[in-house]
């Protein structure tokens, strides 16, 4: 039974996971959950996601939700360890990528997504962008990108010299960035950052979501 994931393309966390899902080439199924139609608040839906947020997934009857906890599942069912997350047997590595995990959901993520919700979000479902929010998160990432651009000059990845999903999870909310005109990640001023965003957003398995 080929793995089924329950999302929707235009969302950036169902994006999260279709582009680990091509990174390791799993075959899968795209259940497209219509926001305008209210099916994520659906009683079915709900059942298995409370919150009704997308994306979840179903893989033979297991159901699982939350994206970053899908890829990891993912990644540790469908041959990536060694490719996206390090062996466990490894305990440095495997502590590093955890390290790497929680820089981007702490530290790039909560501006990143912020962001997005004040400027495109917001006003897409009937509201208003708050100015004054956007100027504080986009000062606060301009901090935390500062930190990155160390990072980043200390190996090619965030967890190393290798790709995790620690990077490719930045990809789905960075992406949305130059569309609000922030080129915090394109424009050179944290080049390391720079270097590692054209990285990491050339890859095929990000691209494909939108061919």
């Amino acid at each position: 039974m080929v793995l089924k994931l329950y999302g929707n393309p235009h969302s950036t966390c169902t994006n999260r996971v279709r582009t680990v899902l091509n990174e390791l080439n799993v075959p899968f199924e795209l259940v497209t959950i219509d926001f305008a139609k209210g099916e994520h608040k659906a009683p079915e839906f709900t059942r298995v996601q409370p919150f009704g947020q997308v994306p979840y997934i179903d893989d033979d009857g297991f159901k699982l939700f939350e994206s970053r906890a899908i890829s990891r599942y993912i990644a540790l069912k469908y041959g990536g360890v060694g490719k996206l997350i390090p062996d466990p047997k490894d305990i440095q590595k495997t502590a590093l990528f955890e390290q790497a995990a929680s820089v981007e959901f702490s530290n790039f993520d909560p501006a990143a997504s912020g962001l997005a919700h004040e400027n495109i979000f917001a006003p897409m479902f009937g509201g208003k962008t708050d100015y004054a929010v956007v100027e504080r998160l986009k000062t606060q990432l301009e901090g935390k990108l500062a930190a990155y651009d160390v990072l980043l000059g200390r190996s090619k990845y965030l967890a190393g010299d290798e790709l995790t999903l620690a990077d490719l999870f930045h990809l789905p909310y960075g992406a949305l960035l130059e569309k609000q005109g922030i080129d915090y990640l394109v424009s050179g001023r944290f080049p390391n950052v720079t270097r590692w965003w054209k990285d990491i957003s050339s890859r095929e398995s990000w691209k494909k979501n939108f061919a």
